[in-house]
């Protein structure tokens, strides 16, 4: 049982979810509704998300498959689903879940593990990244795993529980 209950749909601060939404109408959102408990960190917090979702530089795919091992590492099960989703969307394969859950050696999976061991990255895997990364999608990176670092900690903290799946109720 979730330690703050979201607040109510029908209750939604729309001003507060702008960032994000633009004024759009959304669907009812466990996160968000956590989120709305505080609506001037919704308010800045989504500020932020809304660059990491939909204006970050790195490609879609390795956005997904970094917050997808912070996801598993974290044991979030409402960042995991989301994800899935996302990352299904995205183009993430069935193997390339498995290598995410299985802490599988590919350079995105090494990444996120050093800078949630360790906040920083070794000089070899940074090399490697910025190999295939230019300065903005290194940033972008970094700052997306330590994103969504903080928030998996936040939902396991107040034990937000996972949004019902579209079609299964």
């Amino acid at each position: 049982m979730t330690r703050l209950r979201p607040v109510p749909y029908e209750e939604w601060d729309a001003e507060a979810l702008r960032p994000l939404t633009g004024g759009r109408a959304v669907p009812p959102s466990n996160v968000l509704g956590l989120l709305l408990r505080h609506p001037a960190l919704a308010k800045s917090f989504l500020t932020f998300s809304a660059h990491l979702l939909a204006r970050n530089s790195l490609p879609e795919k390795t956005r997904e498959l970094a917050i997808l091992r912070v996801a598993w590492r974290r044991r979030c099960p409402y960042e995991w689903e989301q994800h899935v989703l996302i990352g299904r969307r995205a183009g993430v394969t069935e193997e390339e879940f498995e290598d995410v859950r299985a802490g599988a050696g590919t350079l995105v999976n090494r990444a996120v593990d050093e800078l949630e061991t360790s906040s920083t990255l070794s000089d070899g895997t940074y090399a490697e990244l910025a190999q295939q990364l230019d300065e903005r999608q290194l940033l972008d990176f970094v700052f997306t795993v330590g994103a969504y670092g903080m928030l998996a900690a936040a939902l396991n903290t107040f034990e937000v529980e996972p949004d019902p799946v579209p079609g299964s109720g």
